[in-house]
């Protein structure tokens, strides 16, 4: 059987720490011993190399071997009964005597293993006074009312009960910079108060096991780590550490604390809403270890801190929140009509500046802007503005840090460092601005030497001394409150803006409405005028051209009886067209109620009233039994007179007229019609048309022939498309020249109320 360590020995350093694998370090710290446990057989699958240290048993002697069979049936129940009630997630340390020895022990599952971690027992400090020392924080912790408060309890109650000689509550920025925003340590010890530490100092993936493991400890800096032996049976074999408490420390984060000077570390992670929000950091400036009683009594002040946060922060924020919400009720009671002088009066308004605590609004609202306080120049706002639209999707955006979007207007971001934009549609947009807030950040140590390099390669800065920094180009936080107040204003504006959208729509309309009706009123005029007044002087043409070609007395010349019968002519071509347009025109307003209609009986109607001209035609007329539908009698003869007329009239001259009138077996639809359709065709058999004027045939006054080769008024097709339209019904026509014409007939097969 051959054995192996899994140390990872990848060379780690400054330039690639951020990439380091620290949950596999294949090492653990000397104040302890492990175990990796399959959970089927119970063989003990990964082993440290100081187990015989502990248990006076060497690590060859355990690897593979069962885990009850090597510590006894004891052992073996008590894991088991830990396991199986699930104690494993619990906080309770399980005391487990191996080998003759009691040891404090710690299990859990890392997906693949169960791991016990054992250290011996010994005597610290009295548990009673641990419990009393909590129940007095708790007390005391009622009395407190900031978060800043609460942490400066929580940093003195865990120095009393851990006995760290520093103790800092490390809060985080967006950012992952650090600040000490609680301290209590040793009165001879320099404070690290109020101090920042960049975020490089915690990479990711440390800061992801900050996440996992909520307990970090290191009991001496300067250890020399243990390895951890597994059988050599797989290529690449190691052991997940993420939740271990014995887990060996990265390198760089150990050289960083003996750059410190500390020699002992506890660290516990404070978690609010699924993040990081800081942490609880112990030093002791020689080695120093602590029992897991008190390691759990610490960790409780952690759990103190995270279930108060939020109650604390909204505490804080209430009075910001208060008035913000008078404001944005006084703006939002305004009450302004739907007019662009209304925003005007909500730019200048104070109250809409007090919403966000903003030195600056803008308000462009299509293509006015509105401008209030500071803010850039009205073509800095539309470049900005522009620039907003496609970087927030036409949402909205918020930052205190402009210059860090747009490093290349600095003159703008020097005047305007923090914004808060929302868009409202269509361009539209309101912009809160604020200005440069000038402000003295004080550093552990300078961030921008975080790493030094030297002849031995990069290493963690060793100075910590208080390094100052101005930062600039940079606007106040905008807080929780002023950015909901925002949204919720912005959602107001936009309501308004579609009010005056549907102001100006209704005011177009009725002017539209105004301009048709005069537009109607001067075209029933001309109407009244061409169909009525214009009547009586074509019938005294007509008579008086007439007179003269009968008058048997008088004697005319060729030339000027051949006048006489065009003037006869062109009169009576223009009172039917008269006739015509007033067929047309009165289908608009025709009031005639829908009734059941037989179609058969219409049909009949015009072949009787065409029996002359079908028999002078020599026409032959054929059709099926048509259907009854919802209509008006008087239009739907008009329709079929002027569909078999058009067939007559179009007849080839070398052929006698053939139309065949067919019915559709079965209803049709068609998309530019709502309801199943009756479909009937009339075909013919006569000069055809090109398909290319298919429409144009139905479209008022329009001829494809002169008038001298065919009469009529051009009103003819546009009246029966006017009649399908009236009957919600639809009408087309197919041709083929020389071979014929057919018209389609869609009636809807509906009743009509």
């Amino acid at each position: 059987m051959k054995i192996k360590d899994i140390v990872n020995r990848d060379i780690v350093n400054l330039t690639n720490c951020d990439h380091e694998p620290i949950h596999i370090p294949g090492s653990i710290q000397p104040h302890g011993f492990l175990l990796g446990i399959h959970p089927e057989s119970r063989n003990i699958a990964f082993c440290s190399g100081n187990v015989e240290t502990y248990l006076g048993v060497a690590y060859l002697q355990l690897l593979d071997k069962n885990f009850d069979a090597v510590f006894g049936p004891e052992s073996a129940q008590l894991l088991t009964h830990y396991i199986h009630n699930n104690l494993m997630l619990s906080a309770a340390p399980l005391k487990m005597v191996l080998n003759g020895t009691t040891f404090q022990c710690g299990l859990h599952h890392n997906g693949k293993l169960y791991i016990l971690e054992a250290e011996p027992v010994s005597d610290h400090k009295n548990l009673t006074d641990v419990y009393s020392q909590t129940v007095q924080f708790v007390s005391y912790m009622n009395n407190t009312h900031t978060l800043k408060d609460l942490c400066d309890l929580v940093a003195k109650g865990t120095r009393e009960i851990t006995g760290y000689d520093r103790v800092m509550v490390y809060r985080f920025d967006k950012e992952y910079n650090g600040e000490v925003f609680a301290e209590s340590c040793r009165n001879d010890l320099e404070p690290f108060l109020g101090l920042h530490y960049p975020h490089t100092d915690i990479p990711p993936q440390a800061r992801e096991l900050y996440l996992k493991n909520l307990l970090r400890i290191i009991v001496d800096i300067n250890y020399t780590p243990v390895p951890i032996y597994t059988i050599d049976d797989t290529p690449g074999k190691n052991l997940d550490m993420s939740l271990s408490v014995l887990r060996s420390t990265s390198p760089i984060h150990v050289e960083y604390l003996q750059n410190m000077g500390v020699g002992a570390t506890l660290t516990i992670s404070l978690i609010h809403r699924g993040k990081l929000w800081g942490l609880i950091a112990c030093h002791h400036y020689s080695p120093k270890n602590i029992s897991p009683e008190i390691r759990l009594a610490a960790q409780l002040q952690g759990q103190f801190i995270t279930s108060q946060i939020e109650v604390r922060q909204s505490n804080e924020e209430y009075e910001i929140s208060r008035r913000i919400n008078i404001s944005l009720e006084k703006i939002n009671s305004l009450n302004l009509p739907p007019i662009h002088e209304s925003f005007k009066i909500i730019s200048i308004n104070p109250d809409l500046l007090r919403l966000c605590n903003a030195a600056g609004v803008s308000l462009l609202i299509g293509n006015k802007l509105y401008t209030n306080g500071l803010t850039p120049t009205e073509t800095e706002i539309k470049t900005l503005s522009a620039w907003l639209s496609a970087q927030a999707h036409n949402a909205s955006f918020s930052t205190d840090k402009l210059i860090h979007f747009l490093p290349d207007m600095r003159q703008l971001c020097e005047t305007v460092s923090g914004i808060v934009y929302h868009s409202l549609g269509n361009d539209n947009n309101i912009i809160w601005y604020r200005p440069e807030n000038l402000t003295e950040v004080n550093w552990g140590g300078d961030p921008n030497k975080a790493i030094i390099k030297d002849e031995k390669g990069l290493h963690p800065r060793n100075s910590f001394n208080l390094w100052k920094q101005i930062v600039k180009n940079r606007s106040k936080d905008w807080l929780q409150p002023e950015l909901n107040a925002a949204a919720n204003f912005a959602h107001t504006l936009q309501k308004q803006i579609g009010l005056l959208l549907l102001s100006e729509e209704e005011e177009k309309s009725r002017n539209l409405n105004n301009i048709l009706k005069a537009t109607n009123a001067e075209l029933e005029n001309i109407n009244w005028i061409s169909t009525h007044d214009l009547q009586e002087p074509l019938r005294k043409i007509q008579l008086i051209s007439s007179r003269l070609l009968t008058k048997e007395d008088e004697h005319f010349s060729d030339s000027a009886l051949d006048a006489l019968q065009r003037i006869n002519n062109s009169a009576n071509r223009m009172q039917t067209l008269l006739i015509d347009i007033l067929k047309y025109t009165r289908i608009k307003y025709t009031q005639d109620a829908f009734e059941p209609t037989d179609l058969n009986a219409v049909l009949e109607d015009v072949l009787a009233d065409f029996k002359e001209v079908i028999r002078e035609k020599n026409a032959e007329i054929t059709f099926d039994r048509l259907p009854v539908i919802d209509g008006i009698p008087f239009l739907l003869k008009q329709l079929f007179s002027n569909i078999i007329l058009n067939s007559l009239k179009y007849a080839a001259a070398e052929r006698h007229p053939v139309i065949r009138i067919a019915v559709s077996d079965k209803l049709e639809t068609h998309p530019e019609v709502s309801h199943p359709c009756h479909v009937i065709r009339f075909a013919d058999n006569g000069i055809g048309f090109n398909p290319k004027y298919a429409d144009n045939i139905f479209n008022i006054f329009s001829r494809l022939h002169s008038i001298a080769e065919y009469a009529g008024s051009g009103v003819g097709l546009a009246l029966c498309r006017k009649i399908m339209q009236t009957h919600e019904g639809g009408i087309w026509a197919t041709g083929v020249e020389n071979e014929g014409a057919t018209f389609t007939l869609l009636f809807p097969c509906k009743s009509k109320n």
